[in-house]
């Protein structure tokens, strides 16, 4: 059949300068050189140059459409759009799509192992693991080395459990199948289902002599390994993005080996909050700075200290949120565009006690003055004690009751 794509397309690959073997680790770092030499911020007239780039990390980063790409190239891409309702994410491939590649007798169940005539390969079940980052991590970017131990075919017999496969019969009991099914009966006509494991073959499904089983694994077929594992962390990930280390999952015999999915677990960070691609902060000042204007520095992720200024005039009020534009966290997948730094105010206002009557009264001339006060006339006039409320408290400091009401005893008033 004239299959569209038929032939290597490596133009994707040629676009970032690696190989159609490349590992996505050796396709990131491809990436990451590229756009930052063609980026528009650096090089203006590359504009196009970085849209390529983009796409074409756009597309072998993404396990799904790479797959397409691998075998139809840009032109299934493109007519199919990299997307079928089960195995790419809903959209489905055009009917003349699939007419052309499977000659007008196949569809979307041949080409996936699906229906009657396919077969699709039992695949182990992922494994998940957290991978604690912290917030200069998720700025940064940085590679970890874990230690990864997973069940791995054994490699001496090559998992038949025995250097002789003439010596590996099928269990009689569960007849090759590693499971056996009993029934009990649960009443009159209702009769239950049970599946369990293969006592005699433990559900291997084979029974191997004693004196034929592999020395290595003992004619269990798998052995614990130990490997170390590569994990990137890309710039702008957030907590809870899962990182896919494809095939590293548990291995059994005749299945394909399940990924091994990394969970970012972020840590709290002493200074920074993150709000999606911002990042947050809480700053106190003095009710001078506040009013005067002030000047302070902030040590950010990278290393770098930023000087932070208000001039004299702009007055800032408590509660209140200044903004430090492109100072925030990468964006994920565009690293050199990033969100920006909101830094919360909150005023610290002096005691009561902080300076004298005289030097009141000259701040009171530097200020603005207050409103006045008409005091109200009649009999239902009544001047009242005016006292510091703290949460939790119900009385007065000096309160008769204080003994027997021991909440009474943070609140001081002020008598009048």
């Amino acid at each position: 059949m004239a299959a569209r794509g038929s032939g290597v397309d490596s133009q994707l690959y040629e676009t970032l300068g690696v190989s159609r073997t490349a590992s996505d680790s050796e396709i990131k770092r491809a990436y990451h050189r590229l756009a930052k030499e063609f980026h528009p911020d650096k090089n203006p007239r590359a504009g196009d140059k970085f849209k390529e780039i983009s796409y074409a990390y756009d597309v072998l980063s993404d396990p799904k459409k790479k797959e397409v790409y691998d075998r139809y190239g840009l032109r299934g891409l493109q007519e199919g759009g990299g997307h079928d309702g089960d195995h790419f994410g809903g959209g489905g491939f055009p009917g003349d799509f699939f007419s052309d590649l499977f000659g007008g007798g196949g569809g979307p169940s041949m080409f996936f192992g699906g229906g009657a005539h396919g077969h699709r390969q039992r695949k182990s079940e992922d494994s998940m693991k957290p991978l604690k980052v912290t917030l200069e991590d998720l700025y940064l970017g940085k590679s970890h080395t874990m230690k990864h131990e997973r069940k791995a075919v054994c490699k001496d017999c090559s998992g038949l459990g025995t250097l002789n496969a003439k010596s590996s019969k099928p269990c009689a009991d569960c007849r090759g199948s590693g499971m056996k099914m009993q029934y009990r009966q649960l009443g009159p006509g209702l009769v239950q289902q049970i599946h369990s494991t293969c006592n005699k073959c433990g559900g291997q499904g084979t029974v191997i002599p004693d004196k034929d089983r592999c020395k290595k694994c003992v004619g269990t077929k798998i052995m614990q390994e130990v490997k170390d594992i590569e994990v990137h962390v890309d710039k702008g990930m957030s907590h809870g993005t899962k990182i896919v280390v494809r095939g590293e999952g548990d291995e059994e015999p005749g299945v394909t080996p399940g990924d091994l999915i990394y969970v970012l677990q972020q840590e709290a960070h002493d200074l920074f909050e993150r709000n999606g691609d911002n990042l947050v902060m809480t700053r106190n000042i003095s009710l001078t700075e506040s009013l005067c204007g002030f000047q302070f520095s902030i040590r950010h992720l990278d290393g770098r200290d930023l000087v932070i200024s208000r001039t004299p005039g702009h007055v800032v009020a408590t509660e209140t949120m200044q903004i430090v534009l492109g100072e925030g966290m990468p964006h994920y997948k565009r690293p050199f565009d990033k969100g920006n730094l909101l830094i919360k105010f909150k005023v610290d206002f002096p005691s009561s006690h902080f300076t004298d009557e005289k030097s009141l009264k000259v701040l009171e001339t530097i200020l603005p003055s207050r409103p006045p006060f008409i005091r109200p006339d009649g009999d239902n006039v009544e001047d009242v004690d005016l006292c510091d409320y703290e949460p939790g408290t119900g009385g007065a400091q000096d309160s008769d009751d204080d003994e027997d009401d021991p909440r009474g005893q943070r609140i001081g008033c002020a008598h009048q």
